[in-house]
This record gives C-alpha cells, sequence and structure tokens, in this order.
C-alpha cells in the first residue's frame, strides 16, 4: 500500500505504541474502498471512522 508523504506525516503524529496498528487498520478500510494509495484526505476520513466506533 502507498502512502503519500502528507499522510505518512499524519501518521508519525499518532502514538508509536498504537502506530502498526492505525497503519493496518487504514490499509485495510482503502483496500475494501478499491484504493492502492492513501493521502491525507482519506486518513483523515478513516480516522474521523475510528471514532464513531
Amino acid at each position: 500500500m502507498n502512502w503519500t508523504t502528507n499522510a505518512e506525516t499524519k501518521l508519525k503524529e499518532v502514538p508509536f505504541f498504537v502506530r502498526p496498528i492505525v497503519r493496518r487498520r487504514i490499509e485495510g478500510l482503502a483496500s475494501e474502498a478499491g484504493q492502492n494509495e492513501i493521502d491525507e484526505a482519506f486518513y483523515e476520513q478513516a480516522k474521523a471512522q475510528f471514532g464513531e466506533k
């Protein structure tokens, strides 16, 4: 899965001990949506979905 530079920067704001879990969940959502790249907008959208659960 490809991440844009801006999305990677946003991911680095997540505490290091949960970052791998967040990365996998966002990549899973991207796969379900048929995307092969995660940009800042998709990252923010996925992050909002996590907050709703």
